[in-house]
């Protein structure tokens, strides 16, 4: 291994700092999303611990999609144009053959997903390195991907499975995350199953507004003098979207909703969502639907500007998005799965609202008492946000993280 070095990094008031030492460790970080191509919770995840993890160690990404120009140490891995059309599980494999074959040199394997968990296990059957895999989800619990991959959620189930019971070690994203891990997956030894939780930049993440030339909330129309309740995610069974649009027709009538939901997993949720946004909208006015995906600066406005943020996750191992909404200020309702209750504290940054799937109307029901209880109060609206703020920056901090994240390999390499 390289000898320790240490360097310089500017701190945020522009003078150099000492570093902690660079480990002389190299990772292969494997991952389906990195910049600019983000969709989800897991490619921010990865986006922001690589940028932590490269002050510590040698970090090269390996990811797939378009290229990367001008991104030296980030490697693009692409399908085989054989599998053009085929089901996505299979050429999702074809570029996990060609994104291990990259992996000589490192000390380390880091996938991320499914969708890496097979380059990940290859590379160290093939290299003799560890493997360490960050589960985000777990193809088990997510019984509704069979609607996207059809036979394909069988292939995605083998690759989890045998990706988790064969890595040196596996990151849970919250306690709970790590209960379900061990639940599906009993042959597991509990003790190569760590947690290190997702966190946020709150330099990057904090309350925005934007001129009124700018603005995307005067872009859609919204009313500045009426209370907006806003969503952010992809149109998914996962992110209970169609639970959210029904309990909105309980909402208080001056209520303003603005769903920012696209990327449909299937043509039939995105029409099933659709028709339920169009028949809400027909009932209530203030209904506004942005289906593109935004920028970080337009998301950061209308999560500033919204006095309730409502996930109302079915599966949530542990919600980066509720992350993002705290650090702008912005009080929670959230559905008590997975790892949320370890994010939103109850009572005190936001309303959970039990969540049991043989009850949906009581669930849309509970969401929209407590929209509603939120936005008669907004003195208490105000210091759930406040509260939440201070919670992502003492207790989420991506530098901690990172700095898990290294213990881990070290554990492995050991």
């Amino acid at each position: 291994m390289a000898p320790k070095t240490e360097f310089l990094l500017p701190c945020p008031c522009g003078h150099p700092v000492l570093a902690l030492p660079s480990d002389g460790m190299r990772v292969a970080m494997m991952t389906r999303e990195y910049p600019p191509e983000v969709y989800g919770g897991a490619g921010v995840h990865v986006t922001e611990l690589v940028a932590q993890l490269r002050r510590l160690c040698d970090v090269d990404v390996h990811c797939m999609g378009a290229p990367r120009p001008g991104q030296p140490d980030v490697f693009v891995h692409r399908p085989d144009p054989a599998l053009a059309g085929a089901n996505a599980a299979l050429s999702t494999l074809s570029a996990d053959l060609v994104m291990a074959n990259a992996a000589a040199g490192a000390a380390v394997v880091h996938s991320h997903t499914w969708y890496t968990g097979m380059a990940g296990h290859l590379a160290a059957l093939l290299y003799g390195v560890p493997h360490v895999l960050t589960a985000h989800s777990l193809e088990p619990l997510r019984p509704w991907k069979a609607e996207q991959l059809g036979g394909g959620y069988r292939i995605s189930s083998w690759v989890e499975r045998t990706a988790v019971e064969a890595a040196d070690a596996v990151i849970a994203v919250s306690a709970g995350m790590r209960e379900d891990v061990l639940r599906v997956y009993p042959a597991l030894d509990p003790n190569h199953v760590h947690v290190v939780k997702n966190g946020i930049d709150t330099a990057v993440w904090c309350p925005q507004t934007a001129e009124p030339s700018d603005s995307v909330l005067a872009g859609l129309g919204v009313d500045p003098n009426r209370p907006v309740v806003a969503f952010v995610g992809r149109i998914t069974r996962q992110k209970g979207v169609a639970h959210l649009v029904a309990a909105a027709h309980r909402f208080s009538p001056d209520i303003q909703l603005v769903l920012c939901a696209g990327a449909p997993d299937t043509p039939e949720i995105a029409a099933e969502v659709g028709a339920a946004v169009q028949q809400l909208a027909a009932a209530r006015t203030g209904v506004f639907w942005v289906q593109d995906m935004l920028a970080g600066p337009k998301i950061r406005e209308i999560l500033t500007a919204a006095t309730v943020f409502v996930c109302p996750s079915v599966y949530e191992p542990l919600g980066i998005v509720n992350l993002e909404a705290m650090a702008c200020a912005t009080a929670v309702v959230a559905s008590d799965v997975g790892g949320i209750p370890e994010v939103v504290d109850d009572g005190r940054t936001g309303t959970l609202v039990h969540y049991d799937p043989d009850q949906p109307e009581a669930f849309e029901a509970g969401l929209a008492a407590a929209v509603n209880a939120l936005v008669a109060d907004p003195a208490r609206a105000e210091s759930y946000g406040r509260a939440g703020r201070q919670r992502c920056i003492d207790e989420f901090s991506w530098a901690h993280i990172a700095e898990q994240t290294l213990e881990i390999y070290r554990k492995v390499t050991a």
